[in-house]
């Protein structure tokens, strides 16, 4: 009879481990596909006419734009730098974002060559849609108690060549040092650029193995996992104020 009641036992306690496991997949799949829905779109200039990378074989035509475009710009309202890493959420893929919008710098234009550029950002002031996730950020990731300020500033200029009209985009290559976790590492990018009516528009992405800046894995508690890079992600508007 005890062997009989120690077999239902374990059935019942099987079926209920059983349950519990497809309780939390199934919440989670629910949370994040519906509740929570997709990740916010990678950060990127508006749609419209582009042109390849720049040139400096047709520099007449950009005579006057690049007169326009000359001097001192700085950091504007609407500029966004954040994160991008893909995580795996009890069993569940899922895209992990944080953004910032206390951005500050400047971009610094001679004739039609960028010769310097930078921003920075309070790193503790970028947020998710997650605050769990947030504190682990904070505190054993970034950090950011200690390293208070992430910064990406521009080391090679960029030839901008014959600039193009406004409302068009084109694509540069970037080479800078970016500087988190208190450590600073060169890094090359492409970067998408356009003139518009209010001021100079740039975006980009620069590819972060979270190793390069000793910055530990954010995987959390076995119950979140992810992988060892992510991107930082920005969108920067540059006016003359």
């Amino acid at each position: 009879m005890a062997r009989l009641r120690w077999g239902r036992l374990r059935w019942w306690l099987l079926g209920g481990l059983v349950a519990l496991v497809i309780l939390v997949v199934g919440g989670t799949w629910l949370y994040i596909h519906v509740i929570e829905g997709p990740a916010p779109a990678p950060l990127s200039l508006k749609s419209g006419p582009s042109s390849g990378p720049a040139s400096a074989s047709t520099a007449g035509a950009g005579t006057a734009a690049a007169v326009a475009v000359a001097g001192t710009w700085h950091v504007s309202s609407g500029s966004i730098v954040g994160y991008r890493v893909n995580e795996v959420l009890a069993g569940q893929n899922n895209v992990a974002v944080g953004r910032t919008s206390h951005v500050t710098g400047s971009l610094s234009i001679r004739g039609s060559t960028v010769t310097a550029a930078s921003f920075s950002v309070p790193m503790d002031t970028i947020k998710s849609d997650e605050s769990e996730r947030d504190v682990q950020f904070n505190g054993r990731i970034m950090e950011t108690s200690t390293y208070p300020t992430g910064t990406l500033t521009l080391t090679t200029p960029i030839a901008l060549g014959s600039l193009p009209a406004a409302g068009v985009i084109r694509t540069y290559h970037a080479t800078g040092d970016l500087t988190l976790h208190g450590h600073t590492r060169k890094v090359t990018f492409p970067l998408t650029a356009e003139r518009t009516a209010a001021g100079i528009e740039v975006s980009g992405s620069v590819p972060i193995l979270f190793a390069d800046w000793d910055i530990g894995n954010p995987s959390f508690a076995g119950f979140v996992t992810t992988q060892n890079h992510g991107l930082l992600e920005f969108l920067i508007k540059f006016s003359r104020s």
